[in-house]
């Protein structure tokens, strides 16, 4: 469920009209609803409310400021990937001890950056990475709390570019190499390595690969207690999927959680939960106005004011997303178009062969589910400016990035010396 409704034949954002929105900012635009994201968050987060369970936001899916501050003030904890993001999630007044840093790429200067945080958790990828934490924890007199990431070879049935926990994924350790592992990890100083953590990837739209997975886990934690070692929590990582046309049936988090209760009854173990696009993807659209209507002798489109710089999606993982026209209605005169941006690409598209009403250069289309990984992933490719990003809360809104000026995206630019006249500025910065 979702607050983006028609009301008098016109969209809305709970009780905003999203053309009040279109001719107050411009478009494109994203616009996210705090009672989606608060409803999407409860229903998770109550789910699992007879268990010992934290539950953190993976951030990935959409990091504004105002939407993790909007869950953390529900008390949702965080998963974060970059040092960025863990910046992020200390300023929008998350503690460390409710944070988790997953990620198989860690600098030095981020792990160091988790330690001084105090992190729940380090998620760790390789012998490398934890030899690079320990002699870290080492230098600071610290103690690194750490997990490490298991790669069970489980198939997520889910696109290949969005899986992770097969054999050829670059994530984790191998599930055959984990008892070796962890007992290398317990002679290391500095790292207290007190849990097990795994996510098999993104979108996935049935229970059982979850479950496979579980099980693995479950015997795998018993297996390393019996080795001496004390695994006090399991991080099961994230990947429900998320209905993104009406029709879509999915599990509900709830059938979710019954299922982990069930793999993980008696394990004496906090279970960590990573959900992302489960809070937020169906929080949000992606707002633009048509610029042109074009009919070829085989196809007509739609070209409108957003592209693949602001939606990737459908051109990087051939995704498909609902559209809808800001004005209900019209489609007994409708016809079959494609979506697309002015951006000099045949991949820049949002949706082909959709049938839409009759629409007119000015008229407004909303993108819909795009409230994970649209804005995240966003770029300035044709120097095209990000776009702007809004908060709707019952009848007010606020825009909680602002629209990027070119004259911003240009001015990040710098000319080098020789161009300017000034050789002396060589090897400067």
């Amino acid at each position: 469920m979702h607050h983006f409704s028609y009301r008098n034949g016109v969209l809305h954002a709970e009780d905003v009209g999203i053309r009040e929105i279109a001719d107050r900012i411009g478009t494109p635009f994203y616009c996210y609803s705090t009672a989606t994201l608060e409803r999407h968050y409860k229903v998770f987060s109550e789910a699992f409310s007879d268990v010992d369970a934290r539950i953190c936001y993976a951030m990935k899916a959409n990091s504004n400021q105002s939407v993790i501050t909007t869950l953390a003030r529900l008390g949702a904890g965080m998963d974060v990937v970059s040092g960025g993001e863990l910046t992020r999630a200390l300023m929008a007044g998350v503690k460390g001890r409710d944070i988790v840093y997953s990620g198989v790429g860690k600098t030095e200067a981020e792990i160091s950056a988790a330690i001084d945080a105090g992190v729940f958790s380090v998620n760790v990828e390789s012998r490398s990475e934890l030899a690079m934490i320990s002699k870290i924890a080492q230098q600071k007199g610290a103690i690194a709390s750490v997990s490490i990431r298991i790669n069970p070879d489980v198939d997520a049935r889910t696109h290949a570019k969005i899986t992770t926990g097969k054999a050829e994924n670059k994530f984790g350790i191998s599930y055959a190499d984990a008892r070796h592992f962890y007992h290398e990890a317990a002679s290391l100083p500095g790292v207290s390595v007190s849990g097990v953590a795994m996510h098999i990837g993104s979108q996935i739209g049935e229970l059982e690969p979850f479950e496979i997975a579980f099980r693995l886990m479950v015997r795998l934690i018993g297996q390393l207690r019996a080795d001496g070692h004390d695994i006090s929590h399991v991080d099961l990582g994230g990947g429900l999927g998320i209905p993104y046309f009406e029709d879509d049936n999915l599990p509900h988090p709830r059938a979710y959680a019954e299922m982990v209760q069930r793999v993980f009854d008696g394990i004496g173990a906090t279970l960590v939960l990573e959900p992302g696009r489960l809070i937020t993807g169906n929080a949000g659209i992606l707002v633009t106005s048509v610029i042109n209507v074009k009919h070829s002798a085989t196809k007509s489109f739609l070209i409108v004011d957003a592209a693949m710089n602001d939606l990737i999606r459908p051109t990087l993982y051939e995704a498909n997303h609902d559209l809808i026209p800001e004005r209900e209605g019209g489609y007994l005169d409708g016809r079959s178009y494609d979506v697309v941006g002015p951006i000099c690409e045949t991949g820049d598209y949002l949706a082909k062969s959709r049938y839409l009403p009759e629409l007119a250069p000015g008229d407004l289309i909303a993108i819909l589910t795009a409230g994970a990984y649209g804005a995240v992933q966003s770029g300035t490719y044709n120097t095209r400016p990000l776009a702007a990003e809004v908060l709707v809360r019952k009848n007010d809104f606020f825009v909680i990035r602002p629209r990027q000026m070119i004259e911003e995206l240009i001015g990040l630019d710098r000319l080098a010396p020789w161009l300017t006249g000034q050789p002396d500025a060589l090897n400067g910065s």
